[in-house]
C-alpha cells in the first residue's frame, strides 16, 4: 500500500504511543521510596520541602529528582503549593508534584504545619485519631518516585507542576487501583521488601503518566502530539534511530507530508521545530550515555548524530550549561 496520511491516521496512532511512552518511561530509570500511610484528625497539616529538600532528606544521588505523590485513600486533602493555587485532593485521587515546589497538605489546619521530615524522624503520628473519632479523619499515602535523566525530557517538561489524577475516570483505572492496593498492603507487612515497593512505585507512576494521556483535553504539547498519528509518527523515528541524519525533508516524507506543512503541524503541536526537538532528544541521550557508561565523548557524539565533537560539546553546553567533561565531573563519573 502507498503510504498517506490517511494510512497513518488509521493505523499507527496507538502503536506509536506505545513505542515513544515506553522508551521515555525507560530512559527515566524510575524507583521510589514511602514516606506516610497514616490516619490524619483534622485539623492538621504536614509540610514537605520541595524537590531540592526532598533529595537532600532521602540522600539520593547526584542527578536523581525526587517527585512527592500523594494518594488519599479516604476522606480529602488541601494541597497547598508554595506558588500556585490550592486543589482538592478527594478519595481515590491523587496530587503528584512534578513541578517540585515545596507545600503543605492539610485539613482545616489551626497551627504551623509539622515537617515530613520530623514525623519520619521521630516515627509518630502527632494528628492520630481514636476509636471514637476515627470516622472523622483522613486516610494519606505519600511517597516520593526517584526519577534520573530528567534533563531535556519531553514528557517531563509537558507536565503540570501539580498532576491531578483519578483512579475512577479512565480505562486504566483498575490498574491504578491494584497498583496502589498492592502498595499498601507491602508497606503494611512487618517485614517489608524495599525491591518490590521500588517496583511497584516504577508501575504506578507509569499508570499515572498513562492516566494524564488519557484525560488530556488540550490541543498542543507533548502528551497531545503522542494523540497526533502524524507527528507521534515522526517522533517515533526520531526516538528509533537518533543518530540518523535528520532533516526535515526527511521525516516529512516518512509521513507522507509536505515539509512545509509537516513543519507547521509539529510546531503548532510542540511548540518546537522538528530539528529542535532533534536535538533536545539527542542531548537527552547524550547525558545519559554520559552519567550511565564510560564511553568517551568522541564515542557518544557519534552514537547521537555528531562526527564533529566540537560541534557537539557546543550544542551539549548549550543546551544543559556544562561541557560533557565538566557533566561528568559534576556526576562523580569521570
Amino acid at each position: 500500500m502507498t503510504k498517506t496520511t490517511l494510512n497513518y491516521a488509521e493505523t499507527t496512532d496507538l502503536v506509536i504511543n506505545k513505542c515513544v511512552f515506553s522508551d521515555i518511561m525507560k530512559s527515566m530509570r524510575v524507583s521510589g521510596n514511602m514516606l506516610i500511610n497514616e490516619e490524619y484528625l483534622p485539623p492538621w497539616s504536614v509540610s514537605i520541602p520541595d524537590a531540592s529538600g526532598l533529595e537532600r532528606l532521602l540522600k539520593l544521588d547526584k542527578g536523581t529528582q525526587a517527585v512527592a505523590f500523594h494518594y488519599v485513600k479516604r476522606g480529602f486533602i488541601e494541597v497547598v503549593p508554595e506558588v500556585g493555587e490550592l486543589i482538592m485532593v478527594e478519595a481515590g485521587e491523587m496530587a503528584i508534584c512534578f513541578g517540585g515546589v515545596a507545600h503543605q497538605l492539610s485539613q482545616y489546619p489551626e497551627k504551623k504545619s509539622v515537617s515530613v521530615e520530623s514525623i519520619l524522624i521521630d516515627g509518630n503520628n502527632p494528628f492520630a485519631p481514636n476509636e471514637k473519632n476515627r470516622v472523622r479523619s483522613t486516610s494519606v499515602m505519600c511517597g516520593v518516585f526517584m526519577l534520573k535523566n530528567v534533563e531535556l525530557n519531553p514528557l517531563l517538561a509537558a507536565l503540570p507542576k501539580i498532576l491531578h489524577v483519578s483512579t475512577k475516570k479512565f480505562d486504566i483505572s483498575s490498574n491504578l487501583t491494584n497498583i496502589l492496593g498492592w502498595i499498601d498492603r507491602e508497606i503494611s507487612q512487618t517485614v517489608q521488601c524495599t525491591y518490590v515497593i521500588e517496583r511497584l512505585l516504577e508501575l504506578l507512576c507509569a499508570e499515572v503518566l498513562r492516566a494524564h494521556l488519557y484525560q488530556l483535553t488540550t490541543s498542543s504539547g507533548w502528551f497531545y502530539a503522542m494523540k497526533d498519528p502524524i507527528i507521534s509518527r515522526a517522533i517515533s523515528m526520531i526516538h528509533a534511530q537518533p543518530g540518523d541524519e535528520w532533516s526535515v525533508n526527511r521525516l516529512a516524507g516518512g509521513v507522507a507530508m509536505s515539509p512545509s506543512r509537516f513543519a507547521a503541524r509539529f510546531n503548532a503541536a510542540l511548540g518546537d521545530s522538528p530539528m529542535a526537538y532533534v536535538t533536545k532528544w539527542r542531548m537527552n541521550l547524550a547525558g545519559r550515555m554520559l552519567r550511565e557508561s564510560q564511553q568517551k565523548v568522541e564515542e557518544v557524539a557519534i552514537s547521537v548524530g555528531y562526527e564533529n565533537v566540537a560541534a557537539f560539546s557546543r550544542t551539549f553546553k548549550r543546551h544543559l550549561g556544562v561541557s560533557p567533561a565538566a557533566w561528568r565531573v559534576r556526576l562523580n563519573y569521570v
